[in-house]
């Protein structure tokens, strides 16, 4: 074996690393007290509430699963499809739905904890809550090396073709599908639990702040339990499923692409697949680095705690810019240099859309004060702002990405602007493009951390009040938890940051399956609209985007642009109203509960905390099936009716309109709970006057922006590509127009 093959070891071994080390920040954990015998009570609530809504989740979600794979066979068997991929397919749902599973068990037992940790002080609070979140980031990139690993090694195997070039090419598309069945599961995990956790935190907000007039997390508001379960199963099962293919995404469409730019070069095209895999198995350690240099001091503000996580995420980041260099030079890959910027250009994407989300939704500074500001005239112009402000916070993430994209291509072909266009120029830039979204994602073990420790942080304020502790420890919980509405808000902008670049990468990856699909199906040979004859096997993308006629005269392609734009707003539409029947059903059962079990606002009668857990589970499971399915349905009917083109047609709208309004929807939510948090801190009249219910308002209408549909269209977005990527054999083989 080579030393490039040799050198590919290193991806199983950090895969392992990964997973020992999330496995040593749980047990660590676990061995710190959980607290009072209330404070264990509560958390048992919430653990048990959590565990049986993703039981129900997981039957569902099984179902859909195994018919799927039944289709696939099913097209296999005709030669429609690698007979690989019912099998990828299950395996990439199963490890997504594996560490959303993980990394919220990991949670529901990590939120007592930090509130019994908050008692002794802020930094040890922030310590448990974080590394806790780790265990998430850790078993995100383990599992997903992991999955990726074992399957280079089967189809490398057991696949044969005629030359070594061929192989790696079917090696990699084939691998990529299994995205789509990580994708399917983050997407029903997303949905189901951003219906759930909204439904719930709607209900106990709107009834018990703004009308009853008690506390967030009051124990005597039946749906705190449920809106506790809530951010669990949205916020880090949800997110987990969701990061997790979009890690897996970017580098199996990097490794294809790779595959397909050096097809005349089998020995650099090996080094072009791996090189995605190495980095992020190089990123994995020096996140590992960054998660252990997380630390505060007592005391510390808003500004003090985010300068605390990003110290680990920065110094992550830079070393892996150093590193990828070294990696990038060992290889011996073509245009090192140039490729190992187009990584830089990820990671500096990645870094400026989260700087310019905290900006946005943080309320150390002007933009959220400004919205909370607005409360001194109601409800309506707080929701006014939120709106203004999220529609604005769209700019920065937009030309960030689109200067990654330019600058990314640009550095892979050495800056030759003059011919950037030619058709090896334009698969070098496409794969530049590819490994900028790699680079984006290769620190994902502690970004995601960040992200995963808000919920965590969260729920200790939330099992803080209810175990009725001290003020002292109410405000370090509270200082976390407004630390966690920012690095989520931060989080889910660097989600659909990745989502854009890594759509890319799969849109690009989507004419390579086309490729492999007529081959399959014995067309060898393109017929040019000039009468000229090229081989399929030798073509460019050029070739193709000329053969398909994809360009903006086509009514094909135009047609396919509409719809994947209105598919974002009517995904966007069906969720937000979906959260709007669950949580009128909560409204309605705690307003029952206040109303007929006697003592409760005293505090002498106990709510039935169970039946709004249930009412949240059973509408969850109802409402996530039609929107999530819809994105499946949608890419086959558009590769049916309308071929190749209306699909290319379909994935950049798609791509454009839910890129946007994935921002806007969660930076505006995100400064309407934080308005909502300046204000519970004591400016502008505090806790229960005037101003705070406005801003619970605006809060709640952001709720569903933030942690239901915004998140959900990044996956939406990547769902789409991959099931036009899994369908390509079909849609070449037959098409109405």
């Amino acid at each position: 074996m080579n030393m490039t093959n040799t050198v590919f070891y290193l991806v199983p071994l950090a895969a392992v690393v990964a997973l020992g080390f999330a496995y040593y920040f749980f047990k660590k954990m676990i061995q710190q007290d959980e607290g009072t015998s209330a404070m264990k009570r509560i958390a048992q609530f919430v653990r048990e509430g959590a565990m049986s809504y993703l039981k129900q989740q997981y039957k569902v979600v099984t179902g859909v699963f195994v018919i799927l794979a039944i289709i696939f066979a099913v097209m296999a068997i005709f030669d429609l499809q690698n007979h690989w991929v019912p099998f990828a397919f299950l395996t990439g749902g199963f490890f997504s739905g594996l560490a959303g599973f993980f990394g919220m068990k990991t949670a529901t037992y990590a939120s007592a904890r930090t509130a019994n940790a908050a008692r002794k002080s802020l930094n040890a609070g922030l310590q448990i809550a974080f590394r806790s979140g780790a265990v998430m980031g850790l078993v995100v990139v383990g599992l997903a090396l992991l999955d990726i690993s074992v399957w280079f090694l089967i189809l490398n195997a057991f696949v044969e073709e005629v030359d070594a070039a061929q192989k790696l090419m079917m090696i990699t598309t084939t691998m990529l599908t299994f995205g789509m069945g990580a994708s399917t599961q983050a997407l029903f995990a997303r949905v189901g639990g951003g219906i759930y956790t909204k439904a719930a935190d709607v209900g106990a907000d709107l009834v018990g702040k703004v009308e009853a007039g008690i506390p967030e997390d009051d124990p005597r508001n039946p749906a705190t339990i449920a809106d506790n379960v809530g951010d669990n199963v949205g916020d880090v099962a949800g997110m987990g499923a969701d990061l997790y293919e979009s890690y897996c995404g970017s580098i199996l469409a990097t490794a294809a692409l790779g595959a397909s730019c050096f097809m005349t070069n089998p020995d650099m095209q090996m080094k072009a697949v791996l090189a995605p895999m190495i980095i992020a198995a190089v990123g994995i350690f020096l996140s590992i680095i960054g998660i252990f240099l997380v630390k505060t001091q007592e005391g510390a503000g808003m500004k003090q705690l985010m300068a605390a996580l990003n110290r680990g995420v920065n110094v992550s980041s830079v070393l892996i810019a150093i590193c990828t260099f070294a990696v990038l030079y060992l290889l011996g890959i073509q245009n090192w240099v140039g490729l190992s910027c187009s990584v830089i250009c990820g990671l500096l994407a990645g870094i400026i859309i989260g700087k310019g989300t905290e900006y946005y939704t943080s309320h150390s500074y002007a933009p959220t004060r400004k919205v909370a500001g607005s409360a001194q005239t109601g409800p309506a112009t707080v929701i006014i702002s939120g709106l203004g402000l999220g529609m604005i916070s769209s700019c920065i993430p937009v030309i960030a990405i689109a200067f990654a994209i330019l600058l990314s291509y640009l550095c892979a072909i050495n800056f030759d602007i003059a011919h950037m266009l030619t058709a090896e120029n334009l698969s070098l830039g496409l794969y530049g493009i590819g490994i900028a979204a790699v680079g984006m994602l290769s620190t994902l073990g502690i970004t995601l951390a960040t992200d995963a420790y808000g919920p965590i942080a969260d729920n200790a304020g939330g099992n803080a009040e209810m175990s009725g502790l001290g003020p002292e420890v109410r405000q370090r919980t509270d200082a976390l938890d407004a630390l966690g509405n920012t690095t989520a808000a931060t989080g889910k902008g660097f989600a659909i940051g990745s989502a854009a670049l890594t759509a890319l990468a799969l849109l690009a990856s989507y004419i390579e399956e086309i490729k492999i699909g007529l081959i399959r199906l014995g067309n060898t040979v393109l017929e040019m609209s000039d009468g000229s004859e090229i081989s399929v096997s030798t073509a460019t993308f050029g070739d193709f985007m000329e053969y398909y006629q994809v360009n903006l005269m086509n009514p094909k392609v135009l047609i396919g642009m509409f719809v994947g734009a209105m598919m974002a707003f009517l995904f966007c539409g069906l969720t937000m109203n979906a959260v709007g029947r669950a949580a009128q059903k909560m409204v309605e059962e705690v307003r029952r509960q206040f109303r007929e079990i006697k003592g409760i606002l005293t505090g002498e009668g106990t709510p039935d905390y169970a039946r709004c857990v249930a009412i949240s589970t059973k509408g969850a499971q109802q409402e996530m099936l039609f929107p999530s399915l819809l994105a499946i349905v949608v890419p086959i009917v558009i590769g049916l009716l309308l071929g190749v083109s209306g699909v290319m047609g379909l994935l950049v709208g798609g791509l454009a309109a839910g890129f946007v309004l994935a921002i806007f929807m969660a930076n505006a939510g995100g400064a309407w709970d934080n308005a909502k948090k300046y204000i519970e801190e004591g400016n502008l009249g505090g806790k229960g006057s005037d101003n705070h219910k406005a801003t619970v308002v605006g809060d709640t209408v952001g709720d569903p922006f933030k942690d239901t549909s915004g998140p959900s269209l990044n996956i939406l977005i990547k769902l789409m590509s991959m099931v036009s990527i899994v369908m390509a054999g079909l849609t070449v083989a037959w098409s109405l127009f």
